[in-house]
């Protein structure tokens, strides 16, 4: 990757648009299975995202009855815009999942070609769908059509490193109706491992005309910078840089703005927005699942604190939603 250039002058809040819909910012929380639940998607917008994009649901309606669909699968009083990420290989299903989601309260619909999960990839699904241009037309086109909302795209720069075929999918996509795409830097193969090609989102950024959102390793707000300005992209989406740091997205628009940087939030700062993420996981989830999805995310929080090690250890074994928010605040306490 070339290396990051000096702050040549201030981005005047380039405010994105998809269809009718009109972000805050052009900064986007990344759809990332079993993280942008509800809680954490409220968390960043309130802490500066211009839009958060769900956790992917499957196409296929013999997994919506599951609890963990039931959760991801109702969007109405959501705050900001509400954009729904659908998976699967099956026009027709695709198609079906998108107006299902529709008519709970999706404004947007997104389609992931871009995970790279095995779990996900051997149903043909996510990156997958790469290797087979002639079927992302198919059901990119059945979806579009199938839905009155703006229809939007993530995807990654190709299958492997000897089929980098980003380009070319993004013009499909604008051909089929596709009103934005997120392109992460990497290809499947990559998975999440070496550094993120910006080469190839500015090539798609020059090939097409619908906004283009540059993803993959934006972790500071110089980065943020950087990237806009070399790629030409018309947003930014942050995905694995925004767990356990949900206002890392007003860093970036606050620096994008003026120039200058925030503040970093204080060690009591950091406690307050954990606990209230904590106690929204258990009121969202119950008590019993609540408290161990709030394990992953604590362990983001203090990954970065020295004296956590022995904390967490002990903080992960506790089964009791009161006692793990006790143990939370007894440890902020006791630290401050």
């Amino acid at each position: 990757m070339r290396k990051m250039r000096a702050l040549t002058g201030i981005v005047r809040n380039r405010r994105l648009k998809i269809g009718p819909y009109q972000l805050n910012n052009q900064l986007i929380v990344a759809p990332m299975a079993g993280v942008t639940d509800r809680p954490f998607r409220e968390l960043c917008l309130r802490y500066g995202a211009g839009m958060a994009v769900s956790e992917m649901m499957s196409s296929n309606p013999d997994l919506w009855k599951t609890s963990k669909s039931q959760n991801r699968m109702v969007h109405e009083g959501e705050s900001g815009i509400r954009s729904v990420q659908i998976a699967g290989a099956d026009p027709k299903l695709m198609a079906e999942a998108a107006q299902f989601s529709v008519e709970n309260g999706a404004q947007i619909i997104d389609i992931n070609m871009g995970c790279p999960a095995k779990k996900v990839n051997k149903r043909l699904a996510g990156s997958a769908l790469l290797q087979y241009p002639e079927l992302i037309e198919d059901i990119l086109r059945t979806v579009v059509e199938a839905v009155d909302v703006p229809v939007t795209l993530k995807t990654r720069t190709g299958w492997d490193l000897e089929n980098r075929n980003c380009v070319d999918i993004a013009k499909r996509a604008e051909q089929c109706g596709i009103q934005a795409l997120a392109l992460h830097g990497r290809t499947k193969a990559c998975m999440y491992k070496g550094e993120a090609e910006y080469d190839y989102i500015k090539a798609v950024k020059e090939a097409i005309s619908i906004p283009v959102i540059a993803n993959g390793d934006i972790d500071s707000p110089e980065k943020a910078r950087f990237v806009l300005d070399y790629t030409g992209a018309d947003g930014l989406m942050i995905g694995r840089p925004a767990q356990g740091r949900p206002w890392i997205f007003q860093e970036i628009h606050h620096y994008l703005t003026t120039g200058e940087h925030l503040p970093a939030p204080s060690f009591d700062e950091v406690g307050s927005i954990m606990l209230g993420h904590v106690q929204e996981l258990h009121r969202f989830y119950g008590e019993y699942l609540g408290l161990r999805i709030a394990r992953k995310h604590v362990g983001w929080y203090l990954k970065e604190h020295a004296p956590a090690g022995d904390f967490r250890r002990t903080f992960n074994a506790i089964e009791d939603a009161q006692q793990q928010l006790d143990a939370l605040q007894g440890y902020f306490d006791n630290v401050a």
